[in-house]
């Protein structure tokens, strides 16, 4: 393939983790008015996010809907502006780059997006959507090698090669899912960001599709991003784990020790209210007297998000301290990270029937 001139853009920096995002802010603002607009309020869907995301490693953000999952993603990616922050990837600040240079850095950074169906194009076959990436920069112009790579990525990720020329609504969801995915890597990217790709597809389908993506993971060394809001499918896919909550990052940590110990209050309650099919084996989901242990309350509005702690409505160890202050994040040891004035015992995450699976 034809390499890209990288205009204006940093050589990047092989030492250190792929992306550094620090302080990342998105708000869309709220306005009244038809013709003269004014601006009363925004929706803080992203609130002062930072994280770093390791070369090669398999990095799972979850949360409640609307939590800002989705739109971090998407910051990252550069479709969306960010209000604030920056976001380095590969060593290159790419927060407000443009034109041909943002081109360049997007064929090393790929989405599948959640909904399959929606995410292709129905009046095109499904090479021409494969091949669509080598079209927008300019790579493989020989048709008759286009076709050869896009049949070698319909093969790679489970697609019959010689369904070339059918169209989209002629395969299952996964089978979509798959052409998404095979669209992602035509330009071989080094970060793939896989928005809930599984949330859309049947519960007996959906187990083809995450196998695909971490066999791909690692057998092309790429560096995953995987956005859910089902913990278990998480522990499935990810080394470590971010937990958001209106708009923060409330804890971070690998997937074993943030599974056997959640430090934050929301963290156990999302891991106590997973359906668990055999509580001898991974833990009952349930507290001592056999009822499980659910949050209380409505999620806030993000356009009126609590004041300090945002989780001190609804926590049920919130004291004076966490309407007063916001909670930094801060490492609790075994790498993970908390951002609580008050986090959980070991003692008090037992209560939520979390236990390691051992």
């Amino acid at each position: 393939m034809n390499a890209l001139p990288e205009a204006s853009v940093p050589a990047p920096d092989a030492a250190g983790p792929l992306v550094r995002v620090h302080d990342l802010v998105k708000h869309f603002p709220i306005t009244r008015g038809i013709v003269f607009q004014r601006r009363i309020g925004a929706i803080r869907a992203v609130d002062g996010v930072s994280l770093q995301i390791e070369r090669g490693e398999t990095l799972g953000i979850v949360g409640e809907t609307g939590c800002g999952k989705s739109t971090t993603a998407r910051l990252i990616m550069r479709l969306l502006d960010a209000t604030s922050g920056e976001i380095v990837f590969d060593g290159r600040d790419i927060t407000h780059l443009k034109g041909s240079a943002l081109k360049a850095i997007r064929r090393e950074a790929q989405m599948v997006f959640q909904d399959p169906q929606s995410s292709l194009n129905p009046r095109k076959t499904i090479g021409s959507i494969i091949a669509e990436p080598f079209a927008i920069h300019g790579l493989l112009p020989n048709r008759s090698e286009r076709k050869r790579e896009v049949q070698r990525l319909m093969e790679t990720v489970g697609l019959n090669p010689e369904h070339y020329n059918r169209y989209p609504h002629e395969f299952s969801g996964g089978q979509r899912q798959r052409i998404g995915v095979a669209r992602a890597l035509a330009l071989n990217p080094k970060l793939l960001i896989a928005d809930e790709p599984v949330s859309a597809l049947d519960v007996s389908i959906q187990a083809q599709v995450l196998n695909l993506l971490r066999d791909l993971q690692r057998r092309l060394g790429l560096t995953l991003v995987f956005i859910a809001h089902d913990l278990s499918v998480v522990r499935h896919m990810c080394d470590r784990i971010a937990v958001m909550y209106l708009g923060k990052v409330v804890e971070i940590g690998p997937n074993e020790p943030l599974y056997a110990f959640p430090r934050h209050p929301y963290t156990a309650a999302l891991l106590a209210a997973v359906p668990v099919a055999d509580p001898t084996l991974h833990g009952s989901a349930s507290s001592s007297k056999g009822e499980r242990r659910l949050l209380g309350g409505d999620v806030p509005s993000p356009a009126n998000p609590p004041k300090a702690c945002r989780f001190h409505t609804r926590c049920p160890k919130a004291q004076a301290l966490c309407s007063q202050r916001e909670p930094l994040l801060e490492d609790k040891g075994s790498g993970t990270s908390v951002a609580c004035h008050f986090p959980l015992t070991r003692e008090e995450a037992a209560l939520t029937g979390v236990r390691s699976a051992r």
